[in-house]
This record gives structure tokens, sequence and C-alpha cells, in this order.
């Protein structure tokens, strides 16, 4: 018999980190609500049509695809099994496949149901999703994205609150991040003014990659797909251009970039300086195929944290034409999604949880005897039902098992009862943490518990 695994970019989750991930999709619900959010869910599997076309040329690459069910190989294109096709055989044996993202199902949704919702239409989604990617640190091929979006309408004041909403959650969450803005107008606009507008999807998926490969690596990449040598390397100085203003100069011959400039700056209008964790990021360049204004991206300020590596913690943009694939024409959307995963490993690593996230019980009985066992199960009920997490050790057993039971849950105290607590009607309750112990009565018992969670 072969041991238990995983599939590989999967986890599992004990209870102190399922107590941690809530902490994070909590703390980002009540942002999502405050600014006036609806929640849905959709299904985790979405039909290939619904998925593919829709994340550039990597995103369809690393599609799950969920094989048709009984015989699937019954109606299989014949041909591309014989020619080793994998791309022809898959519409003939898979229909269906697992989630990439939460915004394409959100399109979808918005398109099957726009005669139950009220434009503008503001959603949040808390779901998993699957990417056939590598695993790695930071990156799971299982893992929750946390969205927010709106669709229904073109103002840019949505550009600006979604930044506020990124800003609200991580100084609720205590994590120091940057909030990069660019826009794929004036992506576009580089492209024009490089000579290559007929290039654009291959140079913002080559710029894409710069913070993996480096600008040589990025040049490399462009050089590949045909892009002449001059015009990569005008691409390259332009990206490392740190000011829309300066920008402007590059591009005053494209009307697409000029408006993608106006764009960046109206949402700095918005903000007024409020949010000063956002900066211009020119070189951001969000590879999926459907953003086409002002995008974003999050990451953890390193300035603050030396040192500490790691890719995005979130990120999206405004797609104006994602609708219109599934029929809904002219409704335009704008979103960013939180990645759980890589903000949990972030505040693991850093060492950023609350103490009281990890959610254990907060008081543990132990009885020295099965009459005070039976007593300390009442005295337990009470105190759960004045909403403190307490527990009872399962038998009177020897006091030494039961206290390292109390220790390996890290209990913060300990109630102690036997015969001579019961005649006294008292509580010999234990601090675990500075090993005091006294006699107390049950209110006065209730009370220190209750004031070592404030």
């Amino acid at each position: 018999m072969s041991k238990p695994s995983l599939p590989k970019g999967t986890r599992d989750f004990l209870p102190q980190q399922v107590n941690k991930r809530r902490y994070i999709f909590d703390t980002i619900e009540t942002v999502f609500k405050t600014f006036g959010y609806l929640p849905i869910e959709t299904p985790a599997m979405e039909l290939l049509s619904t998925l593919t076309g829709k994340y550039g040329e990597e995103g369809d690459r690393l599609l799950f695809k969920i094989l048709n069910n009984g015989d699937f190989l019954a109606d299989a294109d014949k041909e591309a099994i014989e020619k080793l096709d994998s791309n022809q055989l898959i519409p003939s044996i898979a229909r269906r496949g697992l989630r990439y993202d939460l915004t394409v199902p959100f399109a979808r949704f918005v398109v099957m149901h726009q005669n139950d919702i009220q434009f503008p239409f503001k959603r949040y989604q808390i779901q998993p999703v699957w990417r056939a990617d590598r695993p790695q640190k930071g990156r799971y091929q299982e893992f929750f994205q946390c969205d927010v979006d709106v669709v229904g309408s073109d103002s840019l004041m949505y550009e600006a609150e979604l930044v506020q909403i990124y800003s609200e959650v991580f100084k609720k969450l205590g994590l120091s991040v940057k909030i990069h803005i660019n826009n794929r107008k004036i992506l576009y606009g580089i492209a024009e003014a490089a000579g290559i507008p007929d290039k654009f999807v291959d140079m913002t998926v080559a710029i894409d990659k710069l913070d993996k490969i480096g600008f040589d690596g990025v040049k490399s990449e462009l050089l590949s797909r045909n892009i002449p040598e001059s015009s990569a390397d005008q691409i390259l100085s332009w990206v490392q251009i740190q000011s829309p203003e300066v920008l402007k100069s590059a591009l005053q011959n494209s009307e697409e970039g000029k408006k993608g400039i106006e764009e960046i700056e109206k949402v700095w209008q918005y903000l007024q300086g409020g949010v000063t964790e956002l900066v211009f990021d020119v070189t951001l360049a969000r590879g999926l195929g459907y953003y086409t204004g002002c995008i974003f991206e999050v990451k953890v300020d390193t300035a603050v944290y030396p040192g500490f590596s790691m890719g995005s913690i979130g990120g999206g943009g405004r797609y104006d034409n994602l609708t219109g694939v599934f029929g809904l024409k002219g409704v335009s959307g704008v979103g960013v999604s939180f990645g759980a995963e890589r903000i949990y490993d972030a505040l693991e690593e850093l060492n950023l949880f609350p103490e009281y996230v990890a959610g254990d019980i907060r008081i543990l009985f132990v009885a020295l005897d099965e009459e005070s066992h039976r007593y300390a199960f009442g005295q337990v009920l009470s105190l759960r039902q004045n909403g403190i997490a307490a527990d009872l050790y399962p038998e009177p057993a020897k006091m030494k098992k039961q206290m390292s039971y109390a220790n390996a849950r890290n209990v913060p105290y300990v109630a102690i009862i036997g015969e001579e607590e019961r005649k006294n009607e008292v509580i010999s309750l234990k601090n675990m943490t500075t090993g005091e112990q006294r006699n107390v009565g049950f209110i006065e018992l209730m009370e220190e518990v209750k004031n070592q969670l404030k």
C-alpha cells in the first residue's frame, strides 16, 4: 500500500492555520462590505468554452481540464490520438475545466443574471481557483482568491476606490505594501511609439516577466517574438521611466498612450495623496489578455522588510470587453484580487499574525475524580454560554497527563477541580503563562478569562 500523499501544489491546513486563514478572509470581507460590495458564489467547474481564450496563451496552457463522464474515449478524436495532438484531442474528451480565476466566471455570471442585478453591480467573491502552474514558494496549484469587482460603470472613481480597499485591508492586517499602478493604454502607446502595435500582446507578455528574468531576459524574449532589436531597446528604455509626466513626451504621437496617462492622473486626483503606498510602475503589464485600462499589482514593501522576497500578493484592473465575449456589449468592469495564500505566507514569515488569531480554547478544565469531572462539565457549559471557548479533558486521568495535554494545546488557563474545590465551591485557576495559581469563584474566573481576551 502506498503512503498517503497530496497532489503537488496543494496543502492540508491544521486548525491553527485554518484560524489564521479565516482571520485574513474575515478582515478582507469586512472591508469589502464597508465599501458596499455584495457576495456571490460560482461553481468550481466552468465550461471550457467559457474559460479558454480569456487569459492569453500562457493562461490557456495552465487550465485544468476535466475529462468527460463515463467512457471519455468513446467520442475521442481518433485522428488526434494517432497524431498525439493533445490540443486537437481536448475538445473531444473534455468539455469542462476548473476555474482559473474568479473574474471570467464573474463576467459569465453577470451576463446570465443581468436581469436580476442592479448596475453598477458591486460584488465580492472568496473561493478557490486552480492553475496547472509549477509549484514553488508562494505559488500553488490550488489556492483561494478574494476578488472585488464593479461592472456597469466607466467611472475612474472605482479604480480609486479599489486602491483604497487595498490600502485599508493591508493596514488592518499590519502588512506594509506598495500598490503598483499602470495602464494598458500606456503599454499600447509604447508599442505604437516603438513601431510594433501589431506585437502589443507579445510585448506585454515579455514585460510581465521582468521581475523574474530581468531586462536582459525580457530583451531576449522580445527578440524571440520577432520584435526588432531597435524597438526592443526603445521599449526597455521607456519602461524604466518612473513618472507619467516624463513618459508623456515619448508617447506624444499616441492618442491611446496619452489617454492612459490621463486616466492614471485622474485616479491620483480622486485619491488626493491619501494613499501613500501607491506608485506608478510602467513595467507593470499584467499578462492576462482581458485588461484594457488601469492595472494594479500589490507587493510587500521590501524597504520595510529587508531581505523578504515574494511575488505579488494582489492584482487586477479594468476590463472593458469581458462581458461582450458572452453576449453583453458595452458593460465595463474593474476589479482586483487578493492572493490569500501569499498573504498568509507573508504574515507567517514576518510574524505579523496577532497572538489571539491561533484561536484555540482559552481555558481547559481538568478533574481529579469522577464526581469532579461531572461538576466541571457543567462549569464548561456555563463558560461556553458566555462566549468563552472552553473544554474539559475527557476523563479524570493523572494530573501529569492532563497538564501535558494543556501544554500541547498552548492553553492560557487551566481550571483544576477536585473534592476540596467542590466542597469550598471554588476553582483552582492556573495561569499557564505566569505559573500563578489561586482559588477563585466561577464569576471571578469568567471575568479574568474574558479580560485576557481583550
